[in-house]
């Protein structure tokens, strides 16, 4: 059987469409790697590629795009809302089909070695390829973001895995191994940035809350509206409604409302099914005997 692999690089800039189109052109440049979805938001100021395809054409395609945010993407003159180190902030990869972890962990080794051997690149391997234990979490590898990375990196404990001092336009990349996650943003009705921030620090498993849950606020200008912004490492661990639910009560204090929510890129369909069989109360419900489609793929 083929091996597939996905790979989910997220890129520091969500407003020049001449500079995204660049990346389309080049996502969709190689054979056997397909595009499955591209978001922008200008707000954040960032992008999100999903890709899919062979071990040779995901890890092709992995460099070729990091060598266009280095050709196109200055950090010098990034401002954005969402927490941001280089032009291409993070190159996750996670198994798909027939291929392990520990393969997938070599693949994220392989291009962030030749990202920095052909490109100059400043890289430091995160999640399950981690080369130290305080480097799994990413939030803790991006505090300080690009304006402060070139002083953390001379310290002992950040040195970067390949290079030894920070590109000085493209910043530092993050290159790793991870399971399937979710981007989950919780939309509020209040301007306030500093209550999504509170409730963040509520449902966030660094300061207490769940566990498979990473969570900031940060404010959507063009709507005037504070957000939960959320990645979600295990939906199962964690399901959406739960902290979706967590949030709304934690909103309450504050007279605030959710009044939407988003999805980044592409999830599970599980991850949604769980929240449909949450809400509508569905009760013996088998999710690989009673969802049509998965009887339809196989």
């Amino acid at each position: 059987m083929a091996k597939l692999v996905q790979c989910i690089p997220n890129f520091s800039e969500g407003k020049d469409e001449k500079v995204i189109q660049g990346l389309v052109d080049v996502a969709t440049s190689v054979g056997g790697v397909t595009l499955l979805d591209h978001s922008s938001d200008g707000s954040h100021n960032r992008s999100v590629f999903t890709l899919v395809g062979s071990v040779d054409g995901i890890k092709e395609v992995a460099f070729l795009l990091a060598k266009k945010a280095l050709e196109t993407i200055d950090m010098r003159k990034h401002k954005g809302e969402h927490p941001r180190m280089g032009a291409m902030d993070v190159c996750p990869f996670v198994p798909i089909k027939d291929i392990t972890m520990e393969e997938t962990i070599e693949i994220s080794k392989e291009v962030a070695s030749r990202m920095h051997d052909e490109l100059g690149l400043t890289v430091t391997l995160y999640e399950k390829a981690a080369s130290a234990p305080h480097r799994t979490n990413l939030a803790k590898v991006r505090k300080g973001q690009f304006e402060g990375m070139a002083e953390k990196l001379q310290e002992e404990q950040w040195k970067p895995d390949y290079g030894t001092k920070l590109h000085e336009t493209f910043g530092l990349v993050a290159v790793g191994a991870r399971m399937p996650l979710v981007a989950f943003n919780v939309n509020l009705s209040t301007s306030d940035v500093g209550i999504a921030n509170k409730i963040a620090k509520i449902v966030r498993g660094s300061s207490g809350g769940y566990r498979n849950c990473k969570g900031i606020g940060i404010m959507i200008e063009e709507r005037n509206i504070a957000q939960v912004s959320m990645n979600m490492v295990d939906f199962e661990g964690t399901p959406l409604y739960r902290v979706l639910e967590t949030i709304r009560f934690e909103a309450k204090r504050y007279g605030v409302t959710v009044v939407g929510t988003e999805i980044i890129g592409l999830t599970p369909a599980k991850a949604l099914i769980d929240c449909a069989e949450h809400y509508l109360q569905v009760e013996d419900f088998d999710y690989s005997k009673q969802v049509l489609e998965n009887h339809l793929l196989g």
